[in-house]
């Protein structure tokens, strides 16, 4: 397995509780590579010096960029109560090292003309930010993307690319209540058509799952962002 060490080149604070730690890919990382909808092992310095790798600091993260942006942006939610990984992530600086490993993709933007949804909720927006690109720059056997996003503290991410554009045929919602979410993706979900691409909890995997179930659209249709082998659990 290889690992890619590199620098924290600089870090942006999205709302109160949300970071993105943008991550330096130069020359040096040229065999570090990904494409919309990947994730990766995000580790902190130490994690590896033991004799086993100390799993209290790893986590697996989406990566919330592209390659043509020219940097590894990692964004992720940092509570006040965190963990000891989140905590030890909340004191990184500029120019500190950390280390990727185990880069994959499970959500590949597909191109079969078929209209996409993308459902989320809070911070798991980031798997999408990549996909939703890949389709602004070309939307070639796309006939058009809906997102729906729930975020209950109203701090909405990327709402620079998130946002509706009438001439791409993207849609855009907001929302910051369950109630509101799922009234919204359940008439969303009588499109069954589409594809649903869904990404949050496993909680919130199963919800939308069995809604679109409920509404008639095959599993087949149904995009998460978890490894071959754990799809029959939620599929």
């Amino acid at each position: 397995m290889n690992i890619y060490w590199t620098t924290v080149e600089d870090i942006i604070e999205e709302t109160p509780e949300i970071k993105t730690f943008y991550l330096k890919w130069d020359d040096t990382l040229t065999d570090f590579t990904w494409s919309g909808g990947a994730h990766t092992h995000f580790a902190m310095k130490g994690f590896n010096d033991g004799e086993k790798p100390d799993r209290g600091l790893v986590r697996h993260m989406s990566i919330a960029s592209l390659p043509n942006e020219g940097t590894i942006a990692i964004t992720t939610r940092i509570k006040n109560n965190c963990s000891r990984y989140k905590q030890v992530l909340r004191d990184l600086a500029i120019g500190d090292d950390v280390a990727l490993f185990g880069t994959s993709s499970n959500m590949p933007l597909t191109r079969t003309n078929q209209k996409l949804y993308f459902f989320s909720s809070g911070v798991a927006l980031a798997t999408l930010r990549p996909l939703l690109l890949d389709f602004l720059a070309d939307v070639t056997d796309i006939p058009a993307v809906h997102a729906l996003n729930v975020d209950s503290t109203g701090d909405y991410l990327f709402t620079d690319h998130f946002k509706t554009v009438p001439e791409k045929n993207l849609t855009v919602e907001y929302v910051n209540s369950r109630a509101a979410y799922y009234d919204r993706a359940k008439a969303l979900a009588g499109d069954t058509e589409a594809r649903y691409y869904i990404v949050g909890s496993d909680d919130f995997l199963r919800q939308n799952i069995a809604l679109l179930r409920q509404s008639g659209v095959q599993t087949s249709q149904v995009m998460i962002d978890k490894h071959p082998f754990q799809q029959a659990e939620f599929l």
